[in-house]
């Protein structure tokens, strides 16, 4: 009998404390986001921050293959598909550039350039994802790999943030360096699995 309350009580401790390692250092989800449903998502082009040559190109498709793993959306268009179209497409290359900057700059979502970007691209939701961390670093005598973003789901049409978070992760080693991308793609599966749909 005491062997069984045990384990119970030691099983109800480990979940403890993995839903404790699952939660994300910040998550917001707009008020009204439980009526919020999109079908089509756009990844748009990812911020690598100040780490454009470890980061950059890598960060959005593992994003996007996160996000197309969940199954929520009929359409996820990539970082890489908005730069195609963009190319051909003087207007819609400086609706993104100039989207990204108020946002980033001013914390301001337009809402006209935001309708324009998802109706060029056809979808509901763009995603903004910024590399908070992407690299190797040492605290004391511990060797760490530390990867982050910070992330805002906003609503096309209005231009509605309607979910926004950030998390990091830091992974010890010793002798082999872990593999950053795989990482990443945790911390990024971790994000998203926080996210309306």
């Amino acid at each position: 009998m005491q062997v069984s309350v045990w384990r119970v009580l030691v099983g109800a401790l480990f979940f403890v404390m993995l839903s404790a390692c699952g939660e994300l250092r910040f998550s917001q989800v707009a008020p009204d986001a439980g009526a919020f449903h999109p079908v089509r998502i756009c990844v748009l082009p990812v911020d690598p921050g100040a780490y454009k040559k470890e980061a950059k190109g890598r960060a959005g498709g593992l994003i996007v293959d996160v996000i197309k793993r969940k199954g929520w959306f009929s359409t996820v268009v990539s970082p890489e598909d908005v730069a195609g179209v963009m190319e051909n497409n003087g207007k819609l290359k400086r609706a993104v550039t100039d989207y990204l900057s108020k946002l980033k700059e001013v914390h301001f979502s337009d809402p006209d350039i935001s309708r324009y970007i998802g109706k060029t691209v056809h979808v509901d939701a763009l995603l903004v994802v910024e590399v908070d961390f992407w690299h190797y670093t040492v605290q004391g005598d511990d060797k760490l790999a530390k990867v982050g973003f910070s992330m805002n789901l906003v609503e096309a049409s209005t231009g509605k943030i309607m979910w926004k978070a950030n998390h990091s992760d830091t992974k010890s080693y010793t002798w082999f360096k872990p593999d950053l991308v795989g990482f990443a793609r945790g911390v990024a599966k971790d994000m998203i699995s926080y996210m309306p749909h």
